[in-house]
């Protein structure tokens, strides 16, 4: 899943949250000098996509877009992932989006000495742009494709993700409230096996 998932799935806690957000940047190294507490950020995001990964409704939705979208199709899932979880929000949790999304960019500022170039640089301007509450609209939607399109090998396999979003809602959406659940308990659970001893 992407950001805004990641974030939910933390919980209130700064260190998961934060540890959660880096875990696709750093390698074993550079994770091993973080604190314990943002290592098991890291742990948690890297269960986290485990889990996603391997899960059948998320499976329904990759095989569907793979011929358009081929290789790309897994990591498109994630971005809808956050649509989605935008657009059930209110299921999901009793606090409004837009104070969650405050109370994240406000962690990050608080660990933003924690974070290794280049998202150091980054993390910025993802606040500036506003890249969380931007997930809730196609506009946001379109604009992370074309912002990633700068960043992948083949382009033109992100082209026209957004077409296969709305060409496809109900089942993605229907897909999504499946699995979110499952994705919700496999994250408390790993946290509370990860916790230190009291």
């Amino acid at each position: 899943m992407n950001f805004l998932a990641h974030f939910f799935l933390s919980g209130k806690d700064d260190h998961l949250m934060v540890g959660n957000f880096l875990g696709d940047y750093l390698n074993n190294a550079q994770v091993s000098q973080l604190p314990p507490a943002v290592q098991r950020g890291v742990a948690l995001h890297r269960a986290i996509d485990s889990y996603t990964d391997q899960h059948p409704e998320v499976l329904k939705g990759v095989r569907r877009m793979y011929d358009r979208h081929s290789k790309y199709a897994p990591v498109i899932i994630d971005v809808f992932y956050d649509y989605f979880l935008a657009l059930n929000w209110s299921t999901y949790s009793e606090q409004p989006l837009s104070d969650f999304i405050l109370d994240t960019y406000a962690c990050l500022k608080r660990h933003h000495h924690l974070m290794p170039e280049p998202v150091h640089t980054y993390v910025p301007k993802m606040i500036a742009d506003n890249w969380l509450e931007t997930y809730a609209t196609h506009n946001g939607i379109a604009y992370t494709f074309r912002r990633m399109s700068h960043r992948v090998s083949r382009p033109e396999l992100l082209a026209g993700a957004l077409d296969t979003m709305v060409s496809h809602f109900q089942e993605l959406n229907t897909e999504f409230n499946a699995f979110f659940p499952d994705a919700i308990r496999h994250a408390k659970a790993f946290v509370e096996q990860a916790a230190p001893p009291q």
